[in-house]
């Protein structure tokens, strides 16, 4: 349990910090995802009170209890009149959740989950590059081939360079025309960034990731759907692989 979460941008006095609007409670939500994300605060652990927690961070009551919608909503927590809020557990949390995946990667996130997610992307995105290279169409051609050219001119060492690499994943499931996959795709995008951005602490990504994907993209335009398939299995892998790397020089 922790001795206290301060939050930043809310250290003056009470009386100015206290509020309600969507910035706030979007910062309490931060620190306390970022609390239960990285065991500060573990399965079946409950809250301080609203009282005892809202001074403590030093918001208002209202801020809190906004904050703790925002976490019940992606399954972290529940909220009960006499026992007060608990921390779910991991099996109810929605791990696929874009801000969920922003906590678990703020820290050292847990090499399982990071095993998890790559398994994902493995099952999910090759079969999403071969639809997409039957059903792509002129203009989801585009958008793929412009994603490519940011992330050559910004490099993935760049916020711009990494939404460049999320709109080329985003691109390709939504050349599947399957509305399914298609709300995976921030939860892609997502665990595509988070990745990304751990790989590179402490040191530049391992090598460069471009050619995988324009192999990708190269097997679409041709509507080579086995050959799409391949190449972004071929990327997932290596990909996992950079990040193990990254985990084990921090780590060790």
């Amino acid at each position: 349990m922790s001795d206290g979460i301060a939050l930043e941008g809310a250290t003056e006095s009470p009386r100015k910090a206290r509020g309600t609007g969507r910035r706030l409670n979007g910062a309490v939500a931060h620190k306390l995802g970022l609390a239960i994300l990285s065991g500060e605060y573990a399965p079946g652990d409950t809250l301080s009170g609203e009282v005892a927690f809202a001074e403590e961070l030093e918001v208002s009551r209202s801020a809190y209890r906004e904050a703790v919608q925002v976490l019940m909503a992606k399954g972290l927590v529940e909220s009960r009149t006499k026992t007060g809020t608990r921390v779910l557990p991991r099996s109810r949390w929605n791990l696929l959740d874009p801000d969920v995946l922003a906590w678990a990667f703020a820290g050292k996130p847990d090499v399982d989950f990071v095993r998890n997610l790559f398994e994902l992307r493995a099952i999910v995105e090759p079969a999403a590059a071969r639809l997409a290279a039957e059903r792509r169409d002129k203009a989801d051609l585009k958008i793929m081939k412009d994603a490519l050219v940011g992330m050559r001119r910004h490099t993935l060492a760049t916020e711009v360079g990494r939404a460049a690499d999320r709109d080329f994943h985003t691109a390709i499931l939504q050349a599947t025309r399957n509305d399914a996959l298609l709300t995976l795709s921030a939860s892609i995008g997502a665990a595509v960034n988070w990745t990304t951005q751990f790989k590179q602490r402490g040191r530049n990504l391992p090598r460069n990731p471009l050619p995988d994907h324009m192999r990708v993209y190269d097997a679409i335009v041709a509507g080579d759907q086995e050959g799409a398939s391949d190449a972004m299995r071929v990327l997932v892998d290596l990909a996992l692989e950079d990040t193990r790397t990254a985990m084990e020089r921090l780590t060790g």
